[in-house]
This record gives structure tokens, C-alpha cells and sequence, in this order.
């Protein structure tokens, strides 16, 4: 089945332009690459480099992203016959290109999962002074347990009002100071404080940064000792309206096995609408939006709001397996050290509830970042001699779960995360065309940027932040699983402006996209893509992991960033 054996490679260049044409004629003299310092990135594009780039071309992704896509893949879902097609094609691929399995003789590492099904929510009680108020699943508020047991639930719980819920001591911020939540329930604002000010000096402004995203919300709830948390659903700073979390937190919730059963984590999580919190703030003799606004002043103080909240889960469970692929290309000089690619593999399956099309082929999210993968990988094995440092193609499954396949990778890493240089991850590549820009997710985060910066440079592009930071989109793909414990990893977008069509006309793309096969059965190849685009952005990514493999220095986060501590205890030997 391997399309590597069945039909010739397109070896046609594709132009980068002139700066790299005369970038070609350099020195193949790579010892300049270990003198830049981040910040003053240098991309000299020897002309084996130049001849591995050319590999990369539109057929080549075509190809594979038609097989991956098809409904012969059944969607791609985790523990499926979809999955044992997509792992194996991988891996022959993988093996054709002439790439090493890389968890010692496996190209696997499994993957354990557990779902967690709510099968019984009882209705959300909460009483006071002034009464009781019974509010009802998903209409009002959704909760869910991540802890791995038939039934949780609090019992006149003490709720707690802790503004955004955040401990942030790069930015001297501690939400939870001077209050015990311990075995309480606690009640938080969506997003972080930066967005309600706008003030770019303040966290990030309207960017999100980490402590925006409810998943670290729960968590530090859960290192605080409460028993249950809520995040208080408002649609702009959530970046997406209540139908979207009432219908992602029903049915199965998929996580880890975890050696606890995850009894570490609160009792009970959950989101309540914006109303209902209006409601139960009210029946506080509390206002809402006062409070929201003194939330973020900087002189907030967590607030018991004298009331007492009750609610209970019954769950059931199904225990599976799953797969991410490894494939390694040995770095010639420092072999430990490793740049790593990665791309998830996974989508959503088939619905056989749905009339007619059924699948959900995943064609754009993400077999077009799978199909990258390998194409990058058929580039950097084209060389004569491979890069200095390891490169790690990694292809995780189960990002549609929550980002579970990277989770487990990079919290059980076959190679040390002090030993990994950087991430450069893949989902979703460009169908629209060659675009004068690239946008970077999480753009001032990274001295990555700076590497990407150069080899933009080479094809005349320039660097555009995310359009919408203030939606977390960093926090929502698999570089995150990696950023989280010190590792700097790279994510991008297509551009904003069309070479041929303009800004405008890619909006339009775009937003046809979200609207029309986001996440459907309509997310299905097209001959009518136009991969130009999609072989310039692999080829800058490809750049920018030849200039990491060449050189001797570890790219951090910028200072300030969240992740900044956790790196330099890394690199220092810390854990």
C-alpha cells in the first residue's frame, strides 16, 4: 500500500524566489549556523538543502492526503479499523522513505484512553438565604468528572467566587490568595484577566495566554483542594457560543489512564451559562458584572459568596487503546538531541446516525498536516548526509479527544525533553495558494519566530499574528501538550493575503471552511485544491528544522512568557 514504491517523485523545484537562488550559491559550509544568536537568525540554504526542498511538491502532498481522506479510512477515528489503516500506512511509508521505527525496534507507542460517559446528571442546586435554585443540564450548566469512578458528586458545597481562577506569579497575580477552597466549589470568569483590560501590558492584552484556557482552570483548582469548579460561559472571550460547550462536554469524554484514575482532579467540572451565573450571583445579593469588572483591577479579593451548591454524576466507562507513530532520521553528529515534527493523524470516524454521508474524512484537519509530515520527511531523508541533531516525526493520535496522543508522548517522552531542541507542529495546511504571509499562532511567545522570520525571508513572506489570539488557538493543538512542560514548539496558518486574489477572497475562504466543513462529513479532498501554498509553508517549516538540526543552541520562550521558568530549569537539569 506504500506510495512510495508506486510511483515517482516530482523533483521540479518549486521558486522560492530570488533571495534564495542567491542564497544557493553560498558556501555548503554549515559552521555559520552554530554563530547566530535568536534574534539575529541567519538561513543559509546550501544547495543539498535546496535540492531536498524541491522534493516537496503538490502531487506529492495530493497523494497521500487522497488515500488518508478516503472513505476506505473510515474517518480516522482513535481504537477503529480507521486507526489500524492510518498506523499502517504510516508506518510503511515511514519505513519506505528509509526512516528508523523510534521507540526502540516499534513505530508505536500505545496510547491508553478511557471514556467517560455521564450517563445520569442530576439538576444543579444552590441554596441561601434567599431560597433555592434548580438549574438544569446543558440548558444551564454542564458538568462532567474526569476522575475515573461510577459516581461524584458535592453535597451542600460552599461556593467560592476566585475571579479568573488564576496563579500567575510572572505576572504577580494569585487569585486564590488569602481564601481556603479546600473540599469547596469554585466559581470562575472565562478567558484571563488581559482580555477584560485590553491592555497589551497587562498579561497579554486581548491574546490568551495560558491561564486563559479552561483547562488550567480545573487544574489549579484541583492543586487548590476544591471539591467541584465552574467557568462562568461567556461567548466572545470563550471564542465560541454555549452550543459548542453543551454539545463537546455531553456524550463520551475521552481522557488518559492515569495511574490515579485521575482522583487528583476536582470531583465535578462544569460551565454554567452567563445567565444562570447572573442568577445564582443575584440569590448572593451579589452583581455579576461588578464583580467581573473588579476581577480584573488588580485588587481583587476571592469572595465566599454564602451560598451552597449540590450536584451528582452517574458515569459509565469504555477502556480502549491507541497508537502514535514514531519514525526517526539519526542525526549525524549530536544523535541525542532532537527536532521534532509533528502532525495529528486522528478525526472524528463515521456517524452512522447521520442520513447519508456518514464519514467525517478529515480531509483539511488534519490529513493535509499527515500528508506534510511525511512529505517533510521524504526531504530531510533525500540528503546525502543527514543534520547534525535527531529529527523525530511524530504522528499522534487522539487530538480531537483533547490532545491526548501528545499528552502521553510528552509526559512519558522516548527522548528527553531536555534533549528536545524545539516543535514544529502541523494541523491543517493551506489549500488556497501561494500567500504573501504566513500567520504564526502564539507569534512573541518564542524565539522560534525568529528562525521562521529568516526563512520567510528567503521566499519574500513576511510573519502575521494570529487573527484572533484572544480564541487561544495556541492552546488548542498539539504544540501545547510540549509548550506546557518547557518545550518551544511552532504552529502556524495559512496566510491572511492571496497572491493571485488578495485578503478579502482568503477571508472568504476561510470562513466558507468554518462554516461550511469544519468538523462535518464535508471536510473531504477536493482536486480543486490549490496546494502551491501548502508546499511554500512546509518548505519555510522544513528551513527552519534544518537550521535547528545544524545548529548547537536551544531556542527558549520569551521572557515573560509562562513557559519561561520551565524551560530554564530543563536545560539547567532540573524536572
Amino acid at each position: 500500500m506504500t506510495r512510495a514504491a508506486a510511483h515517482l517523485r516530482m523533483t521540479t523545484a518549486v521558486v522560492l524566489g530570488v533571495a534564495l537562488g542567491a542564497a544557493c550559491e553560498k558556501t555548503d559550509d554549515s559552521s555559520a549556523v552554530d554563530s547566530a544568536a535568536p534574534g539575529r537568525i541567519e538561513i543559509d540554504v546550501r544547495p543539498e538543502a535546496a535540492a531536498a526542498l524541491a522534493t516537496i511538491s503538490a502531487d506529492g502532498l495530493a497523494a497521500d492526503i487522497r488515500i488518508l481522506a478516503s472513505d476506505e479510512f473510515e474517518g480516522r477515528a482513535p481504537a477503529t479499523p480507521g486507526e489500524e489503516k492510518t498506523i499502517a500506512y504510516l508506518r510503511e511509508e515511514f519505513a519506505a522513505i528509509g526512516l528508523q521505527p523510534g521507540n526502540g525496534d516499534s513505530w508505536f507507542q500505545t496510547v491508553p484512553m478511557i471514556a467517560i460517559t455521564a450517563e445520569e446528571v442530576s439538576r444543579l442546586v444552590v441554596s441561601g438565604e434567599e431560597g433555592v435554585g434548580n438549574y438544569t443540564y446543558q440548558q444551564d450548566f454542564m458538568a462532567w468528572t474526569k476522575r475515573v469512578s461510577e459516581a461524584e458528586e458535592v453535597t451542600e458545597s460552599e461556593l467560592v467566587f476566585v475571579g479568573y481562577g488564576v496563579v500567575a506569579p510572572e505576572y504577580g497575580w494569585n487569585d486564590y490568595e488569602g481564601v481556603d477552597v479546600e473540599g469547596k466549589t469554585v466559581v470562575m470568569l472565562v478567558n484571563d484577566p488581559g482580555y477584560a483590560t485590553e491592555d497589551p501590558n497587562f498579561f497579554s492584552g486581548r491574546t490568551m495566554t495560558y491561564y486563559g484556557r479552561w483547562t488550567y482552570k480545573f487544574e489549579e483548582a484541583a492543586r487548590q483542594g476544591a471539591a467541584a469548579a465552574f467557568v462562568v460561559h461567556e461567548t466572545a472571550p470563550a471564542g465560541y457560543p454555549w452550543e459548542v460547550v453543551s454539545g463537546s462536554w455531553s456524550g463520551p469524554q475521552f481522557d488518559l489512564v492515569r495511574p490515579d484514575d485521575n482522583m487528583s482532579r476536582v470531583r465535578i467540572e462544569g460551565w454554567l451559562t452567563v445567565e444562570t451565573a447572573r442568577n445564582v450571583f443575584a440569590r448572593a445579593g451579589l452583581d455579576y458584572d461588578s464583580l467581573k469588572a473588579s476581577a480584573s483591577s488588580g485588587k481583587f479579593e476571592a469572595l465566599p459568596m454564602g451560598l451552597q451548591a449540590s450536584l451528582s454524576i452517574h458515569n459509565s466507562f469504555a477502556r480502549s487503546d491507541s497508537r502514535n507513530v514514531l519514525a526517526t532520521l539519526p542525526g549525524s553528529d549530536r544523535a541525542d538531541e532532537y527536532v521534532i515534527y509533528s502532525a495529528h493523524w486522528d478525526h472524528l470516524g463515521r456517524d452512522p446516525s447521520l442520513e447519508g454521508d456518514q464519514i467525517f474524512n478529515g480531509a483539511h484537519d488534519n490529513a493535509t498536516g499527515t500528508a506534510g509530515l511525511l512529505e517533510l520527511a521524504r526531504a530531510f531523508a533525500s540528503q546525502e548526509r543527514s543534520p547534525s541533531r535527531s529529527i523525530l516525526f511524530l504522528a499522534v493520535t487522539a487530538e480531537e479527544q483533547g490532545l491526548l496522543g501528545s499528552e502521553h508522548y510528552a509526559a512519558n517522552p522516548v527522548f528527553g525533553l531536555e534533549k528536545t531542541v524545539a516543535l514544529i507542529n502541523m494541523d491543517g495546511l493551506n489549500n488556497y495558494g501561494p500567500t504573501e504571509d504566513i500567520i504564526v499562532v502564539g507569534m512573541g511567545m518564542s524565539e522560534l519566530d525568529d528562525y521562521l522570520e529568516a526563512a520567510a525571508a528567503t521566499q519574500g513572506r513576511s510573519l502575521t499574528p494570529d487573527t484572533e489570539s484572544e480564541k487561544g488557538y495556541y492552546y488548542r493543538s498539539d504544540q501545547f501538550s510540549f509548550a506546557k512542560r518547557g518545550v518551544p514548539g511552532l504552529y502556524t496558518d495559512e496566510g491572511t493575503v492571496s497572491r493571485e486574489h488578495g485578503p478579502e477572497w482568503m477571508m472568504e475562504q476561510k470562513a466558507a471552511y468554518t462554516a461550511e466543513r469544519y468538523h462535518k462529513p464535508a471536510d473531504e479532498y477536493s482536486e480543486d485544491w490549490d496546494l502551491r501554498g501548502a508546499v511554500e509553508d512546509l518548505q519555510l517549516l522544513f528551513l527552519v528544522g534544518e537550521r535547528l538540526a545544524n545548529g548547537t543552541e536551544f531556542p527558549n520562550w520569551r521572557e515573560g512568557s509562562e513557559f519561561r521558568a520551565i524551560r530554564d530549569s530543563t536545560l539547567a537539569g532540573g524536572s
